[in-house]
């Protein structure tokens, strides 16, 4: 299989690649290290401006290490799974503080920086510093399922074992950055999840799914996610103008982000149950207050979960007492906090400029 397959694989990439990203042929670590953080999770149309963004704000890893963390989550605002901007920060203040600002050039040193795992420090070793590492992502998986005819469930103790010894086989390891990049694209534009361009395929007369007619069953899967739903319910306090905020800093989704005051529910309830909660009957009881408005239900789709919920306004005539950890801004200062996507959209649609001051 190597002999066709590496060979054939580089000779479509020379001829027929011409899939173009920002970050495609570069040699920086630092800036290949960006790039794929951001790529986890995160489709690439999605995450090409971020990384513009990040490059332009941090050309360089030492400027992203001294930089306040509100302004880099900021940043990343609304581009999800935000403990990956989190590991992005402490592995920058590493590589700052250990390395004096260099990146580190052995896969081992590069897998001990937090949110690097062995697809990332592959992708560094290989694209950087040309090291014989073979990249294992989605795109790599779903390849080597396929052209080996491979029926053991990739996210298996043993598949994950098969198809991490068949890339390390395959990879050219005299250029197994050009080799890497090769296997991904045509992973992401030929060997695709959905509707493959088998016909057209320079693989065809050697793949093992095309043969046996299971090019659709693999790669196999043999877990399931099991998808949680929850309701958020957050309550807008306002007084003299300003409303009320704190970060969230539990191990859960948003960690670092910025909300209101928060109730959270596993079903749904009604205008008269939340009235009824604990923070909001206090809140109207004593703080002379009064519901100025009640948002249209909001729902953002998350990997595990689906997050359903409401804003409901709430002006009062007393200062609140919220607790040490919520500050009272004005909506112009609410564009100096990092939000989540799901509070980004109720406040766009009331036209709050969420641009830094």
């Amino acid at each position: 299989m190597k002999l066709f397959f590496t060979k054939k694989l580089l000779l479509w990439n020379k001829k027929y690649n011409r899939r173009a990203m920002p970050w495609k042929g570069e040699k920086d670590p630092y800036k290949i290290w960006l790039s794929e953080i951001i790529l986890q999770q995160t489709r690439v149309e999605q995450g090409w401006n971020y990384y513009l963004k990040f490059i332009k704000k941090f050309p360089t890893v030492q400027q992203l290490a001294h930089a306040p963390e509100t302004t880099i989550f900021k940043l990343w605002e609304g581009l999800g799974y935000y403990s990956r901007c989190k590991n992005l920060i402490a592995a920058a203040r590493i590589i700052d503080k250990d390395y004096g600002g260099r990146f580190p050039a052995m896969y081992e040193k590069i897998l001990e920086l937090p949110g690097i795992g062995p697809y990332t420090a592959a992708a560094i070793a290989s694209f950087a510093f040309n090291l014989p590492y073979a990249v294992v992502d989605g795109n790599v998986l779903r390849v080597l399922a396929r052209i080996g005819g491979i029926k053991t469930p990739a996210d298996s103790a043993k598949g994950k074992t098969l198809l991490n010894k068949l890339a390390f086989e395959l990879l050219d390891k005299k250029q197994p950055g050009l080799y890497n990049q090769a296997i991904m694209d045509f992973g992401a534009v030929v060997c695709k999840p959905k509707s493959p361009d088998c016909r057209e395929c320079i693989m065809q007369t050697n793949c093992r799914a095309y043969q046996l007619g299971l090019v659709a069953q693999l790669p196999v899967k043999e877990k399931k996610i099991v998808k949680k739903n929850r309701w958020l319910y957050y309550f807008i306090i306002t007084y003299k103008s300003r409303v009320y905020i704190r970060k969230r800093t539990a191990k859960d989704i948003w960690q670092n982000l910025h909300e209101f005051l928060l109730v959270e529910k596993d079903s749904a309830i009604t205008k008269k149950n939340w009235l009824l909660l604990p923070p909001v009957k206090q809140l109207l009881s004593r703080n002379e207050a009064r519901v100025t408005k009640i948002s249209r239900i909001y729902t953002q789709q998350l990997t595990h979960q689906t997050v359903r919920g409401q804003f409901i306004e709430i002006s009062v005539n007393k200062a609140p007492d919220l607790g040490a950890d919520f500050t009272g801004v004005t909506h112009r200062e609410l564009g100096n906090y990092p939000f989540p996507k799901f509070m980004i959209t109720y406040l766009q649609e009331k036209n709050v400029n969420l641009s830094q001051h």
